[in-house]
């Protein structure tokens, strides 16, 4: 079970900020919360080892980088059996070509993001991945065309 972390608001504004640059200075960081830099400091270094800041990652811009074809896949199970979903788990977070898994309720189990160089690679990935010796029933292909909202830091924020 997951244990909460209660934070104030000095924390909610520290997150705000980091959630957009992890790399600002912690001194501009302090100015703009309303705490000293090492208050800052000391506030983020227990964010991070109480869990609530999870890591720090850079945001790649794939238009930067070469052209993928995005798909989002419902995935439909057979069976609920804990050690074939636990399986199925394990694959999807070892496939690189997997951005994403979420089981999810409804008729679909599974959403998973896909990202491929190819619908040949595509192909592979659903012969090797989406197959009844794997537990899957069905699963569809939505191939997207062009994207509206992406991830955003800015948009990301705590529900408070």
């Amino acid at each position: 079970m997951t244990n909460f972390v209660t934070l104030d608001d000095f924390d909610h504004r520290l997150l705000a900020r980091v959630r957009l640059n992890n790399l600002e200075p912690a001194r501009v960081t302090a100015e703009a919360v309303g705490l000293s830099e090492s208050a800052v400091l000391r506030r983020l270094r227990r964010l991070r080892a109480e869990g609530v800041i999870a890591g720090d990652v850079a945001v790649i811009d794939p238009a930067r980088v070469e052209p993928r074809i995005v798909l989002h896949v419902l995935v439909e199970m057979d069976t609920q059996d804990r050690k074939v979903v636990d399986a199925f788990q394990r694959a999807m977070k070892a496939s690189p070509e997997v951005q994403g898994c979420w089981d999810v309720t409804g008729e679909t189990d599974y959403l998973v993001t896909v990202a491929v160089r190819s619908m040949q690679e595509y192909e592979a990935f659903g012969i090797r991945e989406m197959i009844p010796d794997k537990g899957v029933r069905a699963y569809k292909s939505m191939i997207v065309i062009r994207e509206v909202v992406g991830f955003d830091p800015a948009r990301a924020v705590l529900a408070r």
